[in-house]
C-alpha cells in the first residue's frame, strides 16, 4: 500500500510541476495584445485558465493527501520501533551511582593546592 501511495505522490508532484509550467502568467495577455498571437492556443483565450487551474488544484489536493498519508505511515513505523521505550529500558537497567565524596581535609586542602601552583 505504501509503495502505491509513493507512486501516486511522485506522479502528482510531476503533474503539478508540468501544469504550473504550462500556465501563462499575468503578463502573457499583454504580449498577445501586441501581436504575439499566443492567446488563441489549445484551449482558447479564456478556457485554458479554467481547465489548467482546476487540474492544478486537483493534483495539488492529491499531493497533499498523499503527503499526509506518507506521514501517517512514517509515524506508524516509528511507533513500532519504540525508540523511547528502548531508551527507557536501557536507563532502568543501568544502576545509579552515588557521587564520589571529596577527600578528607576540608578547607585545609585549598591552601595546600595553592602552594602547589608554580609562580
Amino acid at each position: 500500500m505504501e509503495i502505491f501511495v509513493w507512486i501516486v505522490h511522485v506522479l502528482a508532484a510531476i503533474g503539478v510541476i508540468v501544469l504550473v509550467l504550462l500556465q501563462h502568467g499575468k503578463g502573457a495577455d499583454m504580449g498577445a495584445a501586441f501581436g504575439s498571437g499566443a492567446s488563441g492556443t489549445l484551449f482558447g483565450a479564456s478556457g485554458s485558465a479554467n481547465v489548467l487551474s482546476r487540474s492544478t488544484a486537483i493534483l495539488a489536493a492529491i499531493f497533499f493527501v498523499t503527503s499526509l498519508t506518507l506521514t501517517f505511515f512514517s509515524n506508524a513505523k516509528s511507533q513500532q520501533a519504540g525508540l523511547m521505550d528502548k531508551q527507557n529500558q536501557v536507563s532502568q537497567s543501568v544502576p545509579a551511582t552515588a557521587p564520589a565524596k571529596p577527600a578528607a581535609g576540608g578547607a585545609g586542602d585549598a591552601g595546600s593546592k595553592a602552594r602547589e601552583i608554580p609562580n
